[in-house]
């Protein structure tokens, strides 16, 4: 029942802190023809390179709908694009775009706006992170009308689960008949509590000061993955845009709806866009760049005050919220384990590979198959190899 949220056009631009160094236009063959311009043959040999690993990570919907799953992260990847996909969780996005030919000038200009823009990081992120994230700059992506809170809601009210509003403390380890027995224990509004469970899919990060609840009779222990998350600042200000900073003393003639930017010391924020409602009627336009509008700012420390005068003439009000948003990646790390137990799994290590919705999806289904499939001793469709070719036979 989910439908499209509708499109509001919008130019982007990338700014340097001193100009503008790439200026989209209402004309697609002017835009293609300034990338040429500016970086010859680059961004094509960008888009051949993410549609390869695109091509090949949509394998995984094909495997999922046979019923296959794989009990490590590095198995999955290994399942889509062999020991390349999982080397490119050890190496940046950098360093492999430019092995296929992209220039350096293409990655410090266009690549470092996009990841500072999704990541909040700089072109040293993860190969395979920043291919997920450059496949979701592309265009192809689009919102739900509502919000996208609603695929959450939507997806809990088909289960039909039964909500416990609490916040977990701890789990326990017991047994029953040999098999292993987990009691979850919780605290609501009306106290304490707890519940046994033959499986429990642990989906928070297990992440000092994240998770904040107790593994206990684990032998060996299970204990927080020591690693950090990138902080990340989004600033919602209902005011005018100073175009002066951008170059456009008259406001009138601004042209662009986002802004991203480079990896430039002096620059205080990642980037910004004028925002649309999450219900837009047949009516709702952009307000015209002399207008007060809606902007998100994304940055990584808070804006103060001297910095929000520099991007606004005014403004009427800001909204900040700090949260932890995304894995500060680095290369050198191992991957996180989906089995902490025998039916005790763990979600969110793969935001780890790459951080998104669709990645954490991706992982749901494979932690549902894998318990599904462990639980009923189906280990023909656990961590098997040559899976195309299975696929191909089995249709």
């Amino acid at each position: 029942g989910l439908k499209h949220r509708r499109e509001v056009p919008g130019k982007s631009a990338i700014f340097s802190g001193e100009h503008f160094v790439l200026e989209e236009t209402d004309w697609y063959l002017l835009n293609l023809f300034r990338l040429w311009w500016h970086y010859g043959i680059s961004f094509l040999r960008l888009q051949m390179w993410v549609e390869e690993v695109m091509e090949k990570f949509m394998r995984i919907y094909k495997y999922q709908a046979h019923g296959y799953a794989f009990s490590s992260l590095e198995e999955l990847l290994r399942s889509l694009g062999g020991d390349a996909f999982v080397n490119m969780t050890q190496r940046s996005v950098a360093e492999s775009l430019l092995e296929v030919g992209v220039t350096q000038r293409f990655v410090d200009d266009v690549i470092a706006a996009v990841l500072r823009s999704s990541y909040g990081q700089s072109v040293m992120v993860p190969a395979f992170a920043g291919a997920m994230s450059l496949a979701g700059a592309q265009g192809s992506t689009w919102a739900v009308e509502g919000g996208n809170k609603l695929v959450c809601s939507g997806l809990l009210k088909l289960t039909k689960a039964n909500v416990i509003p609490a916040r977990v403390t701890g789990i326990s380890l017991h047994s029953s008949e040999g098999r292993a027995l987990y009691q979850v224990h919780y605290e609501g509004s009306e106290g304490q509590g707890s519940a046994f469970y033959d499986m429990v899919v642990v989906t928070t990060p297990l992440h000092p000061g994240r998770s904040n609840f107790t593994f206990e009779n684990f032998e060996p222990p299970i204990t927080d993955f020591f690693r950090a998350f990138q902080p990340s600042v989004t600033s919602v200000v209902h005011g005018y845009l100073n175009s002066s900073y951008f170059g456009f003393p008259d406001p009138k003639l601004f042209p662009f709806a986002s802004i991203l930017t480079t990896d430039t010391p002096n620059l205080f924020f990642n980037a910004m866009d004028n925002i649309c409602p999450v219900n837009i009627s047949a009516a709702f336009r952009r307000k015209q760049p002399q207008e007060a509008a809606v902007w998100r700012v994304l940055s990584q420390q808070p804006l103060d005050k001297q910095q929000l005068k520099t991007l606004f003439r005014s403004y009427y009000s800001v909204q900040v919220t700090e949260w932890q948003a995304y894995p500060r990646y680095d290369a050198t790390k191992s991957l996180p384990p989906i089995v902490l137990h025998e039916n005790l799994f763990y979600l969110s290590g793969v935001e780890w590979v790459a951080s998104s919705m669709e990645m954490i999806a991706v992982a749901a289904k494979n932690v549902a198959l894998l318990a599904y499939n462990r639980w009923h001793q189906d280990l023909e469709k656990i961590d098997q190899k040559d899976l195309m070719h299975k696929v191909k036979t089995e249709l």
